[in-house]
């Protein structure tokens, strides 16, 4: 699975968590700069992860919407291991989000 990071300047601890979430690979925009609410959601993508604690607040909203038209699984957590991992869990029960852990 691969997933799009978006926010928090650095991302400390967190590739472990999504390690242990099944999330192997992933792409990190640190969204603190307006001149990327015009970046495109690469296709390749299977989920997007917004660390709302460190955003450019429209940025959320672009890619909140964004990840809705193209059918993508967004999770909004804050930039601590323990809210992303606990946010990870509740994703897994959801119809919409199925992680797998290959």
């Amino acid at each position: 699975m691969k997933a799009l990071l978006v926010g928090a300047d650095r991302l400390g601890n967190i590739p472990n968590t999504l390690e242990n979430h099944g999330i192997k690979d992933y792409i990190h925009w640190t969204g603190r700069k307006k001149g990327m609410r015009k970046f495109d959601i690469p296709e390749e993508i299977d989920m997007i992860i917004v660390f709302y604690d460190f955003i450019e607040h429209n940025i959320t909203e672009i890619v909140k919407q964004k990840a809705k038209q193209n059918n993508i699984p967004c999770v909004f957590s804050r930039r601590a291991c323990s809210d992303l991992s606990r946010r990870l869990q509740d994703c897994k029960g959801c119809n919409v989000c199925l992680i797998s852990n290959n």
